[in-house]
């Protein structure tokens, strides 16, 4: 099963930085698990938190050619190098954790397999420090984007299952990003909101050195509730990225729920339901969350070159 983005690919005369030309993406017409099939392991599902295939192949189409390098430096299961390389990118991943590492080249294995025409390696070990090792290779400056989402909000992770012993409740399966105690200080889902921005703000200033002059970033994330309050994960980002050296482009909504002869056919996690029903008992008036941000980064010196441009035409 092939999943191209709902706009589908770009033209090799399309620019190299640009906006996808909507500000929303229809990447949730299907359900997760029918966007991924049989393209990964069963294994990815042990994963606390997936990117959705149909937002990786949207971005991926929309801001690159074929041939092009796309990176994710914190790649998980390897969504995004999957839907690369099935479309004919090079894909190059990074990832902390040696479990999910494994998992990603086992996707990418299968996708070889399955006629991908595009190709994909997976490093493991901390983001940063492996950007930076790498921009001292062939590869400084080649990487036309960069794709990622960092983690966030414990609502959206996991699974539920019944309980085995019969009781009339449920039990929270494959919510933990990893087991080793020496690795979670270095694991951004473990990190305190402040931490977790400085850390990331320090992987997209790594990532900086291998984006091509005219490279992309986009970074999905979205907005969480924890103790009930709201918290803008999507800003504390973009102010990352911003540290980072990065210039915001663009802003976008990547749906989560499929749209229907004008109709919201509404996909949200287990967990965000039972605290939106849990809120609004107690008089708080909120809603599911149907969409990701993604948010789109430059370079400073490819803005200012586009600057230029206009001001010239």
């Amino acid at each position: 099963m092939h999943h191209e983005n709902n706009e589908g690919s770009v033209s090799s005369s399309a620019p190299r930085v640009s906006t996808s030309g909507r500000s929303v993406w229809e990447t949730g017409q299907q359900q997760a698990a029918r966007q991924r099939g049989n393209r990964y392991s069963r294994l990815s599902l042990e994963h606390p938190a997936r990117m959705l295939p149909a937002i990786a192949a949207h971005a991926i189409a929309t801001y690159t050619r074929p041939g092009d390098v796309v990176l994710d430096p914190m790649c998980g299961i390897g969504t995004t190098l999957v839907e690369a390389a099935h479309q004919d990118r090079r894909a190059v991943g990074i990832e902390l954790e040696p479990k999910w590492a494994s998992i990603a080249r086992l996707n990418l294995e299968t996708a070889a397999v399955q006629g991908a025409t595009g190709s994909g390696e997976v490093h493991t070990g901390d983001a940063a420090e492996i950007a930076a090792r790498l921009a001292k290779t062939a590869l400084a400056g080649r990487v036309r984007l960069v794709i990622t989402s960092p983690p966030y909000g414990s609502m959206t992770h996991g699974q539920v299952r019944s309980r085995r012993d019969g009781a009339d409740t449920v039990e929270k399966t494959a919510y933990t990003y990893s087991r080793d105690r020496d690795r979670r200080a270095a694991n951004l889902a473990y990190q305190r909101p402040q931490a977790l921005a400085d850390s990331f703000a320090r992987i997209m200033a790594a990532c900086r050195d291998l984006l091509a002059p005219d490279g992309v970033v986009v970074v999905t994330t979205r907005p969480f509730r924890k103790d009930g309050k709201l918290i803008d994960f999507p800003g504390q980002i973009t102010q990352a990225c911003q540290e980072a050296g990065l210039v915001q482009i663009d802003r976008c909504a990547a749906l989560l729920c499929a749209v229907r002869d004008g109709e919201v056919v509404g996909r949200t996690s287990f967990f965000q339901l039972v605290e939106v029903r849990r809120l609004r008992k107690g008089g708080v008036p909120v809603h599911v969350v149907q969409h990701e941000d993604a948010l789109v980064f430059t370079n400073p010196s490819t803005q200012k070159n586009k600057e230029r441009e206009v001001r010239a035409a």
